[in-house]
């Protein structure tokens, strides 16, 4: 496949795997601290007698893992990973220290837009798995795509 895909290169059914990154407990505080301080993201006492049990990482913290690890996958779309929207988005299970996410993402929609013909609309069903393989978080994405050029 080239380096870069455009609208072109994408058919529905292709699936992609990224590769996969592990959470330690600094990791989920360092960006608990930064973009969601609650307890049970901050503190492994105060997590401990909350919902969770025990310390968890932030749902946002979960999402933007998955664009990380989809971004950094052979999916390469030209310009960038441009987004229109997000359906179905659902956390599923928390991630706790020590577990380890992959993202697996499959197309399900590829639409060439009727107001722009240099783009298009690739609609991707993503889940982000643990090491069990058990989803953490699923969505829908919806990427604007370039055409090639002629």
């Amino acid at each position: 496949m080239p380096t870069e895909r455009y609208l072109e290169d994408f058919a529905v059914g292709q699936a992609f795997r990224s590769d996969s990154v592990t959470l330690d407990a600094g990791q989920i505080k360092d960006f608990a601290g930064q973009f969601d301080p609650q307890p049970q993201h901050l503190d492994e006492t105060a997590a401990a007698i909350s919902f969770f049990g025990g310390l968890v990482a932030s749902g946002w913290h979960t999402a933007a893992l998955t664009i990380k690890l989809i971004v950094q996958s052979e999916l390469k779309i030209a310009g960038g990973l441009v987004g229109s929207g997000l359906d179905e988005f659902q956390w599923y299970r928390p991630v706790r220290p020590g577990d380890t996410l992959q993202v697996e993402f499959e197309v399900i929609a590829v639409q060439q837009s009727i107001s722009r013909a240099n783009q298009g609309i690739v609609r991707l069903k993503i889940a982000t798995l643990n090491q069990n393989s058990s989803p953490v978080l699923t969505l829908i994405a919806n990427l604007i795509v370039p055409r090639r050029p002629v």
